[in-house]
């Protein structure tokens, strides 16, 4: 079982970072101090999970988290900062932070610095997420010590509703799109700004067009539905929240 450490200050480390082409550092002070942050940690970059799911869920609710008083979103992982740099890259995860913590030194601090010797990865991070307030741990959502990645606990909606209940999404979305569709890429930004999960229905692998056609009376992609009502395309979205 590992601890929680709630009420407890966060490891005093300097994480050696790559900005810009430069080498460049920033430390637990500069990142905790007098601000409220939230910090979830996997154990790797390009990852399934953590590519699919833990992160990308936080970056679409970041808008959400700076209303509630956040200041940051920080993603830790025991991966060097090139490999950090090309995972934010590839993500296009603009709202979050990423902390290269190569050497497993904040997450030894932490306590959950385990051993993936088994599937080549050697030391790195077991998977949770915390809140903290001026560097002092005011909550922590560790994952269940079971075998394999086990992902729970540690996820933004789980983050979001500790910290405020009322702002934790329970709208349905539902869109279908097309590959190559710039509309459709336009109201899944547009959706993501917002907040807002949904389930995406790509035509040609989850569905049909004329199963789309049946349910929307439309051909055309994107079409979107919000708690069963058809709200229609890029340009009738951009209206329903105008």
């Amino acid at each position: 079982m590992f601890t929680d450490i709630t009420g407890q200050k966060v490891p005093s480390v300097t994480f050696p970072i790559i900005a810009d082409d430069t080498w460049s550092t920033r430390n637990s002070e500069e990142i905790f101090a007098n601000k409220t942050v939230v910090v979830f940690s996997l154990p790797g970059a390009f990852t399934p999970t953590c590519s699919s799911s833990h992160l990308p869920r936080y970056n679409e609710l970041a808008t959400k988290f700076s209303a509630n008083g956040v200041d940051e979103i920080i993603c830790i992982s025991v991966n060097d900062t090139f490999v950090m740099n090309a995972w934010a890259k590839d993500q296009d995860a603009d709202n979050i932070s990423f902390i290269p913590d190569g050497n497993g030194e904040f997450t030894q601090g932490m306590g959950l610095l385990v051993d993936k010797a088994a599937i080549g990865f050697g030391k790195r991070s077991w998977r949770y997420a915390m809140l903290v307030k001026n560097g002092v741990i005011e909550k922590m959502f560790i994952e269940p010590d079971l075998p394999g990645d086990p992902f729970e606990v540690s996820d933004a909606d789980t983050m979001l509703n500790f910290i405020n209940p009322e702002a934790v999404q329970s709208t349905e979305v539902a869109i279908f799109t097309k590959h190559g569709c710039s509309h459709c890429t336009k109201a899944k930004a547009l959706l993501a700004e917002q907040g807002l999960q949904y389930e995406e229905l790509v035509l040609g692998e989850d569905t049909t067009i004329t199963a789309m056609r049946a349910i929307s009376n439309a051909d055309t992609t994107p079409q979107i539905f919000i708690d069963g009502k058809h709200i229609g395309g890029n340009d009738e979205l951009v209206k329903h929240f105008s």
